[in-house]
């Protein structure tokens, strides 16, 4: 795309959010009721914690016992989140956890008599182990063959499709998915954002392009929720449908149609970002930024960023941070973490500086190396990025005094830093901190019982995300 084709893309963009539906309705008020009345839970597979950057007032588990599913299931919230963190894991080993925790649910919605629809949620910009993970849940629970709906639209990071090409915005330009740097990462790299391509390519060809169903802007945008239903019936067991969607009416729409289908009897693979989840859940867009005092925690220690993501944004994000902030730097090696030898030196010299600065009342960033070191292939890519994040986990369990706020950069490492860090197990999403941004209240059993926890995506913010949320709770 050249920039004048870019631009014209942002001004298409805008004047289409703006459009007004042809028949208008009150779209959430419908799936508010439709979700009262189905008895049916929700149940998100998020494979790294940033899927709950969209919604409010939900569990989150950080484990799956049947005797956890079991509680979940028979609680009073209409869903919750699994983190499963497989977006870290090479794709074999996802495929087994997937079969673990598919079996494990099928086992209690059984015992509770309870129709669960399950959503994996997982990156706006195509990456993550698809289809091979799904496919593992769904047979694992008995749902063999079903149709694949594609839904990757995630508002607050400004990730959109349009005409079948998915898009990240970056500023004012819109960039074609594949055409970003997450397209190149070393794991999950793809070279179609036309998304019927993206899926005959992530299928190895068992899904050809041509036969992907297309829902367009057109056919949402009449809100004609009978024809949408009905298309979403057509789509063909084994098959997939991709979702096009600029805004949150567009989201609700979509989710109304489907929950229609569902209502008929259908059954689908969601393979989807958060915003379809903030949707199906019936929240409105728009809900208003958690406070300062909801953040932080009664304490004259210093705040702590732990920051181990190493897409592009988040090196601007952390430049900034240092720039504009008084936020003290702690830089861990990584070079010296992949050395055996040096690895516990270098963690232990971590932890001994960022304790004495947060004793003295300094916000601290605790940042991995911004060279980013990956092996010859996804697998020693894959291994590298757990010795890193396990060094991470090792300086955080390290730090024996609690900060007054605690930021974790990046999925993997907050999911580690809040499952292996903190020992959370349960924690509950109380908002966000940033759009996109969310925070969770984690629980007793944890380190810091009761504290917010931000979880910050690595994918997510501008190039001064991280100096607003210092300087808000600084």
């Amino acid at each position: 795309m050249t920039l004048v084709n870019q631009t014209n893309a942002i001004l298409n963009l805008e004047v289409l959010q703006t459009l007004p539906l042809e028949r208008e309705g009150d779209f959430l008020a419908t799936i508010r009721e439709r979700i009262g009345n189905t008895g049916s839970k929700v149940v998100i597979l998020d494979d790294d914690p940033t899927g709950t950057q969209t919604i409010q007032g939900l569990p989150v588990l950080t484990h799956w016992s049947q005797e956890a599913l079991v509680s979940e299931l028979q609680s009073e919230y209409p869903a919750f989140f699994i983190l499963t963190n497989s977006r870290s894991m090479p794709e074999e080993e996802a495929v087994r956890l997937g079969e673990e925790i598919g079996t494990t649910l099928f086992a209690a919605a059984k015992q509770c008599g309870v129709k669960v629809v399950v959503v994996s949620r997982s990156d706006s910009t195509l990456r993550g182990h698809f289809p091979s993970e799904v496919d593992a849940v769904a047979k694992a629970m008995g749902k063999g063959k079903l149709p694949y709906m594609i839904i990757p639209f995630f508002l607050e990071g400004g990730r959109y499709t349009l005409h079948d090409i998915h898009y990240v915005r970056e500023g004012d330009k819109l960039i074609p998915a594949a055409d970003t740097p997450f397209a190149r990462d070393a794991a999950f790299g793809f070279q179609h954002s036309d998304l019927k391509k993206w899926v005959e390519e992530k299928s190895g060809g068992r899904i050809k392009a041509k036969a992907v169903v297309s829902i367009t802007l057109n056919d949402i945008r009449t809100a004609d929720i009978r024809a949408l239903c009905e298309k979403f019936l057509s789509v063909a067991n084994d098959a997939a449908c991709i979702v096009n969607a600029v805004s949150y009416k567009d989201m609700e729409v979509v989710v109304t149609a489907l929950m229609e289908a569902e209502a008929k009897g259908a059954e689908f693979l969601y393979r989807t970002a958060a915003s379809f989840v903030r949707s199906r859940m019936g929240i409105a867009a728009g809900v208003g930024l958690l406070a300062a005092e909801q953040l932080v925690s009664d304490s004259n220690h210093g705040g702590l960023f732990v920051i181990g993501s190493y897409v592009p944004k988040t090196g601007k994000q952390v430049e900034a941070l240092f720039n504009k902030t008084g936020v003290v730097p702690v830089e861990v090696m990584v070079t010296k973490l992949l050395l055996e030898n040096d690895r516990g030196e270098e963690i232990r010299r971590v932890i001994d500086q960022a304790t004495e600065l947060l004793t003295a009342g300094r916000d601290v960033a605790v940042y991995t190396s911004r060279q980013l070191v990956t092996g010859k292939d996804a697998v020693e890519s894959l291994a590298i990025g757990s010795i890193v994040s396990d060094s991470l986990i090792r300086i955080v369990q390290g730090i024996e005094i609690q900060p007054r706020y605690l930021v974790a950069k990046g999925g993997i490492t907050s999911s580690d830093v809040a499952t292996k860090g903190l020992g959370v197990r349960r924690a509950m999403v109380i908002g966000q901190a940033l759009p996109g941004v969310p925070a969770w209240k984690i629980g007793a059993e944890s380190r810091y019982p009761g504290m917010s926890y931000i979880v910050f995506p690595g994918n997510v913010g501008d190039d001064d995300a991280l100096v607003r949320i210092q300087q808000n709770l600084g």
